[in-house]
């Protein structure tokens, strides 16, 4: 586990971003509400971070999920972040610019294996997202499912957060396998997809 320690930010202005973000670019910010701790504990526990080298995160916000990945993450391990929203990838960028392996990036997660490409990762162990699936277009949806299949080495995984189950079928058709949890202690509550690559 790597000497991390997670940089104390001011509350107001994380729930400010995310309040502004929501009103004016609801599509890709999916919620009025930052993540909670809990849920960030979820969406990390079923990731084996001593094994993992390469993890990847989609739709990363204000980094409340970044901030798990990094603080349980062995030494050596790369993190690789893309966010689309330019707020949100701007205080990314800042608020992990001197942290070693982490690389943010701003574009869509449609791109997500040229990034990888371009940042040598040649798979990904695990790939976390916050993507809104639900407010996104099922094309966008389908070919990003498709990039985090193609990106996952052979039994990494797939952890995702949505705030209803009406996408779990659209998830089942790229992972077939997928583990449901609920996280009560978030706001709103939310489900956790956990998917396998082709577990046997």
């Amino acid at each position: 586990m790597v000497n991390y320690k997670v940089k104390p930010v001011e509350c107001a202005t994380v729930y400010f971003s995310f309040v502004s973000q929501y009103i004016v670019k609801p599509r890709t910010v999916g919620a009025i509400f930052p993540s909670s701790k809990y849920l960030a504990a979820k969406m990390v526990k079923d990731i084996d971070f001593s094994t993992s080298s390469y993890i990847v995160e989609l739709g990363a916000g204000t980094g409340v999920f970044t901030d798990q990945l990094l603080e349980k993450r062995k030494k050596g391990t790369i993190i690789l972040v893309i966010e689309y929203n330019e707020a949100f990838y701007e205080h990314l960028k800042l608020k992990f610019q001197d942290v070693q392996n982490c690389y943010v990036v701003h574009g869509s997660a449609e791109n997500l294996n040229h990034y990888m490409k371009y940042y040598h990762l040649p798979y990904a162990d695990a790939v976390v997202s916050g993507l809104p699936f639900a407010s996104l277009p099922k094309e966008m949806s389908n070919q990003i499912l498709k990039g985090v299949q193609k990106s996952l080495r052979n039994k990494g995984k797939f952890i995702t957060f949505q705030y209803t189950n009406m996408k779990k079928r659209m998830i089942e058709a790229f992972f077939p396998k997928v583990k449901v949890s609920r996280e009560l202690r978030n706001l709103p509550p939310a489900y956790v997809f956990c998917c396998v690559k082709n577990e046997v």
